[in-house]
């Protein structure tokens, strides 16, 4: 019943900007790290960004930071990737995930949403 829903992926030229959001049910995360994850093309799946979800701490790639920042409405439950100065190499489809703890780890996420596609083009 734990639900994460991404929006907001598209096509966007190189030096654009996206926000994608995530939008969280189920359960209140308040003890949780929430994260943004993306996969390129046969590439692995990698880590983007944090934020812990009470706090509101966060946590960034170096590929991304200073690029891309984490937000969240809180009484909304929806976390927001503001993502700037976007490259080719950006292109990826990017996965909302959520993890019981102070930190998110590929192996040990505890919730994925099914992803949307961020293409950028030269």
């Amino acid at each position: 019943q734990v639900q994460l829903v991404e929006s907001g992926g598209g096509l966007v030229q190189a030096g654009g900007s996206l926000r994608l959001s995530c939008a969280a049910s189920g359960r209140t995360f308040d003890n949780y790290a929430m994260a943004w994850f993306r996969q390129a093309p046969g590439k692995e799946r990698e880590f983007v960004g944090a934020i812990r979800w009470s706090e509101g701490n966060t946590y960034y790639a170096d590929s991304v930071k200073g690029r891309f920042f984490i937000f969240r409405d809180y009484a909304r439950n929806t976390m927001y990737l503001q993502m700037n100065r976007l490259k080719p190499e950006d292109t990826s489809v990017y996965y909302c995930a959520a993890q019981r703890g102070l930190i998110v780890v590929l192996t040990s996420v505890d919730y994925w949403g099914k992803g949307t596609l961020v293409t950028v083009s030269s």
